[in-house]
């Protein structure tokens, strides 16, 4: 279905809001990777999420903001909706108030900045050779265009494993698809390119991007009070570290996990 939208809003293309199974529904703001839409799409999780908190929305259990679309998942038999209508009928009509709200007024507040040291290449990063090559530059020229993107650097979703984002966009330059045949393990930590993007592994986990690099940091950590380090519209810059960094920095990352002296 198509939900109105008022004044500005207008010249926009019109939310729509769709079924996703039967306990889930998304809402549709765009169809393309753009830093604009995905900051509406935050937006409007924000304000679904304060509703629901605020007990505006009852039966709804999770929101999830991701590249151009907003996830909403519910339980059904909470809905409070009226004789002969869907549950996803009852509650795609009560966040149309949400939807006709202003969306040049944001939820949130400024983005977080955050940076992330990566050690290029070698046994870290062996793709880094062939990814260059089949962009026709150097591994360095490769890795310049990885820190210094023609566009911003803005973590569209987090998702696929716990803590793992989504990072766009990359120069088009860079626009390699992922690789014919995954593998089967990608050590944490691991940075990869594909399609524009960068995404992290958080986790050790199957995978078909071009890894050219890994980071010391931690994407996911259970143990802390807010166990991903990224969250949807955060910014990204990357910075190029050396194999020793990596080493300090990583024996840093882990004492203080663990609560002991590096």
């Amino acid at each position: 279905m198509n939900a109105p939208l008022r004044g500005a809003a207008l010249a926009r293309p019109h939310p729509r809001i769709q079924p996703l199974g039967d306990s889930a529904l998304r809402i549709v703001l765009g169809d393309t990777l753009d830093p604009t839409v995905n900051r509406r799409v935050c937006d409007l999780a924000d304000r679904v999420l304060v509703a629901t908190v605020a007990g505006r929305l009852p039966g709804v259990t999770e929101v999830l903001p991701a590249f151009a679309v907003v996830g909403v998942h519910y339980r059904a038999e909470q809905i409070p909706a009226a004789i002969g209508e869907s549950p996803f009928a009852a509650l795609s009509r009560m966040l149309l108030p949400l939807l006709a709200d202003p969306a040049d007024a944001p939820a949130r507040g400024p983005s977080r900045l955050l940076e992330i040291p990566v050690c290029y290449g070698g046994e870290f990063g062996p793709d880094l050779q062939s990814s260059a090559e089949a962009c026709g530059i150097t591994p360095d020229e490769l890795v310049r265009l990885h820190q210094q993107p023609g566009e911003e650097q803005r973590v569209y979703m987090v998702g696929f494993a716990p803590g793992n984002p989504y990072i766009g966009r990359l120069d088009p330059v860079l626009s390699l698809p992922r690789r014919a045949t995954p593998r089967t393990s990608m050590p944490v930590g691991t940075i990869c390119i594909a399609n524009r993007q960068t995404v992290v592994y958080p986790i050790t986990a199957p995978g078909g991007w071009n890894m050219i690099g890994r980071t010391p940091l931690r994407l996911f950590d259970a143990r802390r009070a807010e166990p991903c380090l990224l969250r949807p519209g955060d910014r990204v810059v990357f910075r190029a570290i050396d194999a020793q960094t990596y080493a300090v920095e990583a024996r840093k990352i882990d004492a203080t996990a663990s609560g002991t002296s590096a």
